[in-house]
């Protein structure tokens, strides 16, 4: 992993400056006849091969920054965001691997220099690559298969120092994800990178999960075998990628995988008093004997007594249209600030459309209703964006908030039909009440 600050600063400002440069070229472009829609497309597929090409190199906080944007690429005008979609999905499970001598080095390292014995087979050739560590196949010494991920040496620091050069650029960077505000998705990265650094928090959190829904029917996360700072040993498990499921995954398996996702989502607060706090495509899989696979547990929310009631009542309200209460409700958890007045129908206008798939017995969840949602709120004239922009989102609510939004991202991404009001009614403490 490059670890020289002024070598990664200057791949990561290559992005917003190739960006503006491919611009003003595209005006020149225009200009010797070629129309707007040949010049854009060009420009975003351009763009969106920069973008894999720097993020997928540099690993660390690039790639994680490009993992989190390619949950709300469903909501993306289709116009602008087909070039960006492979390149998107790729930073999801592709980077350039280390050299075999450097991971037997952070093996010896973290699991003693006899770490060899501990193992049948090891394969030196990585079978998938994360944002700060990669993974490979190997046996144990009691001959199970397992899934060894060892930490890129440096992450730490190339990690911390990417999400603070990428902040810099979020303005820049808004232009790849219309709808969506890159700048409190960095912040959050940003706050949450130390325990994602730490395997042996995260081999707990997997424990936690394991636990919680070990002999489960439709949920499966893989138990740890052995794990250090910078090194976790899992159960090897496979399945079909839920990316691959958005590529090219059947009507049933788009379903399906949408309705387990849910499910696991909706249900995990209540089971294991945590939240998968990494939701994107790559962390997830669709097993033959049809239970989804959870895989990277770097990322969690903890609640200790489940989801928060006042979240159910929040969404009961607004799919009820009992807009005074809702803004009461609203008011008392912190999302109108004390000094803020609203009109509490404008409020109810503008939660009321991201409710409505509860109205229904199946939602399809799709692009195009993502794409209406973020065009909706994101109207500069219209009455939605204004009451957003008074709208306050308290800081715990801000990590459910975002985990949700990922969810419902790649249930789009899925183009899934679901169940979602009966998975809610279900699990979510406050809303059947």
């Amino acid at each position: 992993m490059p670890r020289r600050t002024v070598a990664r600063t200057a791949k990561l400002a290559s992005l917003p400056l190739g960006m503006a440069g491919r611009a003003v070229g595209g005006w020149g472009r225009r200009l010797t006849g070629q129309s707007a829609e040949e010049v854009n497309a060009g420009l975003s597929a351009k763009a969106a091969e920069q973008l894999f090409e720097v993020l997928g190199t540099l690993k660390g906080g690039a790639m994680k920054f490009g993992q989190a944007l390619s949950v709300f690429e469903a909501a993306v005008p289709d116009e602008l965001a087909e070039p960006y979609r492979d390149a998107l999905t790729r930073l999801q499970a592709a980077a350039p691997p280390m050299p075999a001598k450097q991971t037997h080095r952070v093996l010896a390292e973290q699991l003693g220099r006899s770490w060899r014995q501990r193992f049948a087979e090891f394969d030196d050739e990585p079978t998938a690559a994360a944002s700060i560590g990669q993974v490979h196949r190997g046996t144990w010494h009691d001959g199970r298969a397992v899934a060894v991920k060892v930490q890129y040496p440096g992450a730490d620091d190339a990690l911390r120092g990417d999400l603070r050069q990428l902040q810099r650029f979020s303005r820049l960077f808004q232009s790849l994800v219309p709808g969506t505000d890159v700048k409190p998705l960095l912040a959050e990265l940003a706050d949450r990178m130390d325990e994602e650094l730490d395997y042996r928090r995260e081999a707990d959190n997997q424990r936690a999960f394991s636990k919680a829904f070990a002999g489960d029917e439709q949920v499966l996360v893989p138990r740890v075998v052995a794990s250090s700072p910078k090194v976790i040993v899992s159960e090897w498990v496979t399945g079909t990628s839920y990316s691959e499921i958005i590529r090219s995954g059947t009507r049933d398996q788009r379903d399906e995988a949408g309705r387990l996702l849910a499910e696991f989502h909706y249900s995990s607060p209540a089971r294991a008093q945590l939240l998968h706090s990494d939701p994107h495509p790559g962390n997830f899989m669709l097993r033959e004997d049809g239970r989804v696979c959870v895989i990277d547990f770097g990322a969690v929310a903890r609640l200790p007594y489940g989801a928060p009631p006042a979240m159910g009542r929040i969404m009961r309200l607004a799919l009820e249209g009992r807009s005074e209460e809702l803004y009461a409700a609203l008011r008392a958890e912190g999302f109108v600030r004390p000094d803020t007045e609203i009109d509490p129908d404008d409020v109810y206008a503008y939660l009321h459309p991201i409710v409505a798939p509860l109205a229904e017995e199946r939602f399809h969840f799709s692009r195009r209703w993502a794409q209406d949602q973020a065009l909706r709120m994101g109207d500069l004239r219209g009455q939605d964006f204004r009451t957003g922009r008074s709208l306050n989102l308290p800081p715990h609510w801000l990590l459910i908030h975002r985990v949700t939004a990922g969810a419902i991202g790649i249930l789009c991404q899925l183009d899934a039909e679901l169940p979602l009001r009966s998975i809610v009614e279900e699990w979510q403490p406050g809303f059947a009440d």
